[in-house]
């Protein structure tokens, strides 16, 4: 009888223990994809202040850190400014492709031409 009890009290604790676990996994991809994107954002900033008319900033599937991988768009808005679109996530199905519901992350911004 104790034994039963004690099989059917640990039912709704494993269930707790593996959401949680399942918790933490998604908020460590977000984290780690996040500071992926940044590095990745400040690694074309200082590249576009050297060479910004030397090409296109574009790149899909790009791998970034082991399984993170990085699409980058780049827009011409004008001939002083770019629009600048780097989405990172996590390849969980292990296709080096991000797909639509593999992004984590996506953060857009604006280049100005420096001089």
């Amino acid at each position: 009888m104790a034994s039963a009890l004690l099989i059917i009290a640990m039912v709704p604790v494993l269930k707790a223990l593996t959401s949680g676990y399942v918790t933490t996994i998604i908020i460590q991809h977000r984290m780690n994809s996040l500071m992926l994107v940044q590095a990745k954002l400040d690694e074309i900033r200082a590249r576009s202040i050297y060479n910004y008319t030397g090409g296109s900033f574009t790149q899909s599937h790009l791998s970034l850190d082991g399984s993170y991988l990085c699409n980058i768009n780049d827009v011409t808005m004008s001939s002083n400014l770019r629009k600048i679109t780097i989405s990172v996530g996590y390849d969980q199905n292990n296709n080096n492709q991000l797909g639509d519901d593999e992004i984590e992350v996506t953060l857009a911004t604006y280049f100005a031409r420096r001089w």
